[in-house]
């Protein structure tokens, strides 16, 4: 099958777009007001995008609290989620209205940042702290910008719990990282394999 994005006529029951682009890392973005109040929500746009500066990115579908936020303090920590608080996570994302502490809705702890002011998931195996570099509306083809704001950060810590350490390695197989699939499905990642990249003769 093959169909045009500019009538989106796929003849699915549901747009597969996002399905296609998995799977997507969870931005479990954590994040405070300039009032004080703590926020943790999950995002499925969301990745690496430079490692030197070492940059990631989460895009928020309009302007939600974690982006009131950073737009805020300019800081944020992107939270790793496992498969041991995937249901957590899960119970965090629900629409609250602002103020609202999502961490104390979702029986986590948070944790305040090192090097930024803002909170971070305790039970997280691993978390990024940033500071915020950008916060833009990208462009589609007609020059018109996205629903979507983008909120780039330099990563300046990195929290890890060492239970998952092995060898000197992330153990993913111990981390369960887990992804989003489309739709409401999600995977687990620890069904890892390994292949060296290939020599040019």
């Amino acid at each position: 099958m093959f169909y045009t994005t500019d009538t989106n006529r796929h003849g699915l029951a549901h747009d597969p777009f996002k399905a296609i682009v998995a799977p997507r890392p969870i931005g479990w973005i954590g994040s405070k007001g300039r009032d004080g109040s703590l926020n943790l929500s999950p995002y499925s746009f969301f990745n690496a995008v430079s490692d030197r500066p070492k940059l990631v990115m989460f895009s928020s579908a309009g302007r939600k609290d974690s982006v009131r936020n950073v737009e805020e303090t300019g800081v944020f920590t992107a939270n790793l989620v496992s498969r041991h608080i995937v249901e957590k996570m899960n119970h965090s994302s629900i629409a609250v209205p602002y103020g609202i502490n999502e961490f104390e809705l979702a029986g986590l702890t948070a944790k305040p940042g090192k090097l930024v002011d803002a909170p971070y998931v305790g039970e997280a195996f691993a978390v990024l702290e940033c500071r915020v570099t950008e916060v833009l509306k990208p462009k589609g083809l007609d020059g018109e910008p996205s629903e979507n704001i983008m909120v780039i950060g330099q990563v300046v810590g990195i929290h890890i719990d060492e239970t998952i350490i092995r060898n000197g390695r992330l153990d993913m197989a111990l981390a369960r990282p887990v992804a989003r699939m489309g739709y409401m499905d999600y995977s687990e990642g620890s069904d890892v394999f390994e292949m060296i990249r290939p020599k040019a003769p």
